[in-house]
């Protein structure tokens, strides 16, 4: 059941003033290699110790580009964030271990680096919609993450996925993603609940099907463990859009996201 917080975050959107919002020309980011694949950081010139949101794109594990940021850059960048979008390695070149492997290479390198870039390695929030939802929750659980300051999920089914091929929710992009069974557990983001300390995380779901009652689960098991939980009612949303419509003026997840991000990194 979703909490009175949870509704609340939901609405403040339209108590930020217009000015958090503001629409200026896309910044260019700054390429990188950090060893499997690429990153881009976005950053202002005469930034320093900024608080810095690092981002991993879906597409089902398949497809995608640390290039498909939409209005992330811009809006975060304006609010005083450092950006960091990364490419991690694809199917079928690489498995779904593999890939949250490269996450893991890829946070390491921005920690040991983003200083230099204006950017507070202490204060690292690490958000993915989708594939790149899952593999933020599977590394940031896990511990893969060292010192990660807050997690944001953003919209998958893959946090049980023992728990899913249950229900009957292994559909086809799960099953390609997924194809041997001995390895669901370990890939599991749900397996790390318990026995570890996490930092706070936010949840959020769309109304593509199955999200509400699975991020709604994750999120109780979560709040079992003493982990600081904020679930986000995304059900106004697509499963693109929920991604796409981040920093847009008026939009509620962008709202919450900032409200909790501030809590969350002091």
């Amino acid at each position: 059941m979703i909490d009175r917080r949870t509704l609340l975050l939901a609405s403040i959107a339209t108590l930020l003033p217009p000015s958090a919002f503001a629409a200026w020309r896309s910044p260019s980011p700054q390429t990188l290699d950090y060893g499997p694949a690429r990153l881009d950081i976005y950053s202002r010139d005469d930034a320093s110790s900024l608080p810095v949101v690092f981002f991993i794109h879906g597409g089902a594990w398949r497809i995608g580009s640390r290039t498909n940021v939409n209005s992330k850059p811009a809006f975060l960048l304006d609010n005083g964030f450092c950006f960091v979008s990364i490419d991690y390695r694809m199917l079928p070149e690489a498995d779904v271990a593999t890939q949250a492997d490269d996450v893991e290479a890829a946070y390491r390198y921005v920690r040991a680096n983003i200083a230099r870039h204006g950017g507070d390695p202490k204060q690292i929030a690490v958000m993915g919609h989708s594939a790149g939802c899952h593999l933020a929750a599977l590394t940031g659980l896990r511990g893969g993450l060292p010192g990660v300051a807050a997690l944001v999920l953003d919209d998958t089914r893959a946090y049980d996925l023992e728990a899913l091929a249950r229900s009957g929710g292994m559909t086809r992009t799960y099953a390609r993603a997924f194809p041997d069974p001995a390895q669901w557990r370990a890939l599991s983001p749900a397996a790390y609940i318990e026995g570890r300390k996490h930092p706070p995380i936010l949840v959020a779901y769309s109304r593509a099907q199955g999200r509400e009652q699975d991020s709604t689960a994750f999120a109780a098991r979560l709040r079992a463990s003493g982990t600081e939980v904020t679930l986000f009612d995304g059900s106004a949303y697509s499963h693109m859009s929920i991604n796409r419509d981040f920093g847009e003026e008026g939009d509620a997840l962008t709202a919450a996201v900032m409200i909790f991000l501030k809590s969350a990194l002091g």
